[in-house]
């Protein structure tokens, strides 16, 4: 298994860092599905800004299975290590440096995947936070700046000589932002020229495309993001399907309410009420469109169902309203035998 430091993986698969998605309630639920790693939404480096609200919550990490993996951005190279310094004085474990976000607020700040156009300053950067803690320094990239200059393979040598212990890398440069399709012979060139370990990010939604990906590049694990939201269990899909060959048993709809309840549960105890409701909707959207996906429900259910969900005003008429969405789908289930569902 890869280990990062002292810190040994028991899995391949870990969860992608996503600024308003990986926060703690999801972090948790996707480690106790089969996620090896889950980093923190990604932290400015800019600690006079972390009073405000957001940044505290998205600092918190308590109650977190090892190893605590907190994410910071920036672009100058104090202010990353003084942040790196902060954090692992509050229990970080393993800090990781953004430099794949391709988010325009974030490229203004000359942070994020813009760096990949400065290799000096990429340096600078990564050496500093290095040698501010004592703990793992992990780092984010993408391929390169644009398709012209697919520059990765050079910033992961060099991050590899500044002390870096492991990468992740998304198969697409900042230009290409989430349009067009992953590549990753550029994952596999970087996985060939260094010997940390590597994990290949963009468009792994399912066993076989993660197998396929490995496969392809000989990476040491995948790192999932969007194919996560939605659908936490893919974590334990993959884990089954590399360490067996076959295909998980999909859960049934009393599995996944479960899941789902408890899911907004903990956003509306970790946010409050008012900001709790607005994070569920968000995630309830992604839960009833995989459902409607995977033929559990029509579409045309799902958006009624969004629609009835997203008009709540109070925790508890969510949950109700939940607990009601399950038991419409449960009966229809009972009405339809022949249809390939899970029972």
């Amino acid at each position: 298994m890869t280990s990062i430091g002292p810190y040994k993986l028991d899995s391949r698969v870990v969860l992608a860092p996503m600024a308003g998605v990986t926060d703690q309630p999801f972090r948790v639920l996707c480690r106790q599905q089969g996620a090896a790693l889950a980093a923190s939404e990604m932290i400015t480096s800019n600690i006079k800004l972390w009073n405000r609200e957001k940044c505290r919550l998205r600092r918190r990490h308590d109650g977190e299975s090892e190893p605590r993996v907190v994410q910071i951005a920036g672009a100058d190279p104090e202010m990353m290590a003084e942040a790196a310094l902060v954090n692992a004085a509050e229990g970080a474990q393993v800090i990781d440096i953004n430099m794949g976000c391709p988010a325009k607020k974030v490229l203004k700040k000359s942070a994020g995947s813009a760096l990949l156009q400065y290799p000096g300053l990429v340096k600078e950067i990564l050496s500093a936070v290095v040698r501010a803690v004592d703990i793992p320094v992990t780092l984010k990239i993408r391929t390169g700046w644009n398709t012209e200059n697919r520059n990765g393979l050079d910033i992961a040598r060099l991050a590899e000589d500044c002390g870096i212990q492991s990468l992740a890398v998304h198969g697409r440069t900042r230009a290409c932002a989430f349009k067009g399709e992953a590549e990753y012979d550029t994952i596999a060139s970087i996985k060939q020229a260094i010997s940390i370990p590597v994990f290949a990010n963009g468009d792994i939604s399912s066993p076989e495309k993660a197998k396929f990906v490995l496969d392809h590049t000989r990476a040491d694990g995948v790192m999932i993001g969007r194919g996560a939201q939605g659908r936490p269990w893919i974590f334990a899909e993959i884990n089954h399907y590399l360490e067996q060959g076959t295909f998980m048993i999909p859960l049934n709809l009393h599995e996944i309410h479960a899941v789902v309840r408890k899911h907004l549960a903990t956003l509306h105890e970790f946010y409050g009420p008012e900001k709790g409701i607005f994070f569920a909707r968000k995630h309830v959207t992604w839960y009833l469109q995989h459902l409607a996906e995977t033929a559990r429900t029509s579409n045309e259910f799902s958006i009624a169902a969004r629609k009835r969900f997203n008009a709540i005003t109070q925790c508890s008429d969510q949950l109700e309203v939940i607990d009601s969405i399950f038991s419409s789908l449960k009966r229809q289930q009972l009405k339809q035998p022949s249809r390939e569902m899970a029972a």
